[in-house]
């Protein structure tokens, strides 16, 4: 089997610790292939941030389709361009987000999310209701750490702070890490905090590989049925369908 992981931001060193996490969980048969777009943000901070990784996130989806991926995942907790993504292909395509809520729903009664910047809550939330899991989600805590910053000692105080925070202000049983910067930090925060802490990398691969394996893809009867052909203009002539 092979995932294709789509960072959708171009920070490389991200990418290879989002891989990394990624292939601790993934079957030893199944080969992770962890990649960011050459064009895009360099971090996805904003709804404007987020708008324009989108192009280069389905460049990446349009060639693992023509590389014969099985399945795909959106390494970023606004899962930017998830639909278009399905549009595109074959099988399945798991955002970190929806990911990582459904699991911690089968965690206990409720979980809070552990988040980068204070602006970005609002998608969170807007997340949390498009995804069916509001009963279950009790509140999203900023560390007001940006995700090109979220490692070192500092940083990993700070997440842990906010997990703490979140377990005791919340009433929570579990935490969910709200940035795939956040995925090789699960462990330490894991042996702090002692609750379960879902990552939506690892949770959005062992979607993937599942679904995969069950022989299950998006259905494509109607809106998700590829894009209707048509020539595209400008920056985006190369993206035309058809």
């Amino acid at each position: 089997m092979k995932i294709k992981l789509v960072n959708p931001n171009t920070s490389a060193e991200m990418t290879a610790a989002i891989g990394l996490a990624a292939r601790e969980v993934a079957a030893p048969t199944t080969v992770v292939d962890a990649v960011n777009p050459a064009m895009g943000p360099a971090s996805v901070e904003s709804h404007y941030d987020e708008a324009l990784s989108v192009p280069g996130l389905l460049a990446e989806i349009a060639a693992g389709e023509r590389a014969g991926f099985d399945g795909y995942v959106i390494a970023c907790f606004g899962d930017p361009g998830l639909d278009a993504a399905r549009e595109l292909a074959r099988g399945p395509v798991v955002g970190i987000a929806e990911a990582a809520m459904r699991t911690a729903t089968h965690l206990g009664r409720g979980f809070s999310v552990v988040t980068t910047l204070a602006r970005t809550r609002g998608r969170a939330w807007d997340l949390v209701e498009r995804y069916g899991v509001t009963r279950f989600c009790r509140s999203v805590h900023a560390c007001d750490i940006p995700p090109l910053d979220l490692h070192g000692d500092a940083a990993t105080k700070t997440i842990i702070e906010a997990c703490h925070a979140a377990a005791a202000e919340d009433g929570v049983d579990a935490i969910v890490l709200g940035c795939a910067g956040m995925a090789d930090l699960r462990a330490a925060v894991l042996a702090e905090v002692g609750l379960p802490v879902v990552d939506g990398v690892q949770a959005a691969t062992l979607l993937v590989e599942s679904l995969v394996t069950m022989g299950l893809r998006t259905g494509d009867r109607s809106e998700f049925a590829p894009p209707p052909p048509k020539p595209f203009t400008g920056m985006l002539r190369d993206f035309g369908t058809g």
